[in-house]
C-alpha cells in the first residue's frame, strides 16, 4: 500500500488540494491520517475515493449528494458511468484505479475498448501517455510503490510489443533510418517502444537497441548502420547533474546525425543542445517531424 501527500492526490486526480481540504472539513468524505507533525497522509483507498468523486462530479453529481452516498453506492454509480463511453480524463482515472488495485481484468477492459473505438495510436497519445506522465513523477519521488508502477508498465509494454509485431511496413525510397536506445542504467522502455511503433507507422526504418545501452555499444551500432537520426529517452539516467555532459557527448560523437532527445531529465530542464540536436517536448512533436 502506498502513501500519498495531498499534492500527490492533486497530481493524480486533477482535484485541487484546496478542494480536497474542503471536502474533508465540510462534508467529512475523506478522513486522512496524520503524521507526527500533523501533515495529511492518504492511502490507496483514499486515492480511489477522490478519483471516484471526481468522476461523479464531472458527470453532473453535486458534492453534497455524493457526501450522502455510502462507499458501495459511490462504487455502483461509478460502475454505471463506466459502462458508457468515457472521455479521455475519465479513462485515465479508470487506469489509475486499476493500477491501485493491481486489477489486470479492468486494465484489459479499458484498453481493449479504447483500441477498438479510438485505434492504437490515438489511445496511446491521449490516454496511455498522459497516464504514464501523471504517475511517472510520483514514481520518481517515491509516492507510488514499485509494484504498482511495474504492474502497469509491464501490461502496457506487452500491448505495445504486440502492436509492433503486427505492423506491416512498406518503406519508401526516401525513408529515413532511426537508431533508438536508452542510456546505460535507464530501464523506462515504454516510451521508446511506442516511438518505434510511430516511426515505423510513418514508413521509416528503426534500429531498436532498447534498454541500458553502454555508450561504446551505441558507437558500434551507429558505425554499422549510419542512421539519419539517433533517438534517446532520458527519464532517470544519467543523473540531473550529468545530463548536460551526456548530451554534449552525443552531439560531438555523432555530428552527421540528428540527435532527438526526450524524457524527464531533458524536457523543460534548460539543457543546451548543439545544432544537430533537438529536444522532443511531447510525442506530437515527433509525429509532426515524421
Amino acid at each position: 500500500m502506498s502513501n500519498y501527500s495531498i499534492r500527490d492526490l492533486e497530481q493524480l486526480s486533477g482535484i485541487k488540494a484546496h478542494t480536497i481540504r474542503i471536502w474533508e472539513q465540510r462534508y467529512n468524505i475523506i478522513q486522512p491520517k496524520r503524521t507526527d507533525t500533523n501533515i495529511r497522509m492518504y492511502d490507496d483507498q483514499d486515492l480511489k475515493l477522490v478519483l471516484n468523486i471526481s468522476l461523479l462530479k464531472d458527470h453532473g453529481y453535486k458534492i453534497s449528494d455524493i457526501a450522502k452516498f455510502s462507499l458501495d453506492e459511490i462504487s455502483q454509480e461509478v460502475m454505471a458511468i463506466s459502462d458508457q463511453k468515457l472521455n479521455y480524463p475519465d479513462q485515465i482515472h479508470a487506469l489509475t484505479i486499476a493500477m491501485i488495485d493491481l486489477d489486470e481484468d479492468r486494465f484489459e477492459k479499458i484498453i481493449s475498448t479504447n483500441f477498438l473505438q479510438n485505434g492504437f495510436e490515438n489511445t496511446m497519445l491521449n490516454i496511455i501517455y498522459p497516464f504514464l506522465t501523471r504517475i511517472g513523477t510520483l514514481w520518481l519521488t517515491g509516492s507510488i510503490g514499485p509494484a504498482q508502477e511495474h504492474f502497469m508498465s509491464n501490461l502496457i509494454r506487452q500491448k505495445v510489443i504486440v502492436a509492433i509485431d503486427g505492423q506491416v511496413i512498406k518503406y519508401h525510397p526516401n525513408s529515413k533510418k532511426f537508431l533508438l536506445f536508452l542510456p546505460e542504467g535507464e530501464l523506462h522502455e515504454i516510451s521508446l517502444l511506442f516511438t518505434s511503433y510511430v516511426i515505423r507507422a510513418h514508413h521509416h526504418r528503426v534500429v531498436y537497441l532498447g534498454q541500458t545501452l553502454p555508450f561504446n555499444e551505441l558507437v558500434f551500432a551507429y558505425d554499422v548502420h549510419q542512421p539519419d537520426y539517433v533517438f534517446a529517452n532520458i527519464t532517470s539516467v544519467p543523473a540531473h547533474d550529468e545530463v548536460q555532459t551526456y548530451v554534449n557527448k552525443l552531439c560531438q560523437q555523432f555530428p552527421k546525425a540528428q540527435i532527438l532527445l526526450t524524457g524527464y531529465q531533458v524536457v523543460g530542464q534548460d539543457i543546451e543542445v548543439g545544432a544537430n540536436c533537438t529536444i522532443i517536448n511531447k510525442l506530437e512533436d515527433l509525429v509532426e517531424l515524421l
